[in-house]
């Protein structure tokens, strides 16, 4: 038996409007608000402008980090989400930074990160033995 200490996605979102991509602030509130939305743990947040355009960022979180890095003369952002403890709260965050981006197309790889046997005598897990199960055809 195994299970997964963390859930890594990284998404590539093309076709977003470059307005919403270009701006330190903008994408300062989307990642904040994608930490509230999946009820994460901020810790310290980083941010920069790039000039004459883009903006990258990243917010450190007790269950790992959130980034982004953007291109808005190509319509293109590079998102990082990965978390511990919970895959729902890695999904629900990367679902309200596309919500938001609206991108046209999207390329998202998801790796589970950190999968370790777990003993069972330690966790109190059980195995058990399904015996095949006969149905009777009528």
């Amino acid at each position: 038996m195994e299970k997964t200490l963390g859930l890594h996605i990284l998404a590539d979102l093309y076709g977003v409007d470059g307005s919403k991509i270009d701006h330190v602030e903008d994408v300062k509130e989307l990642l904040e608000n994608a930490v509230k939305y999946a009820n994460l743990s901020k810790l310290s947040s980083h941010f920069h402008q790039f000039y004459p355009q883009g903006a990258t960022g990243v917010i450190l979180l007790e269950e790992s980090h959130i980034s982004i890095h953007t291109w808005p003369e190509h319509g293109y952002a590079a998102i990082d989400v990965y978390t511990c403890g919970g895959k729902e709260k890695t999904f629900k965050a990367m679902e309200y930074i596309i919500k938001t981006l609206k991108p046209k197309r999207i390329d998202e790889k998801v790796a589970e990160r950190g999968v370790i046997p777990v003993d069972q005598y330690l966790t109190n897990i059980e195995k058990l033995k399904l015996e095949p199960i006969s149905v009777e055809e009528k």
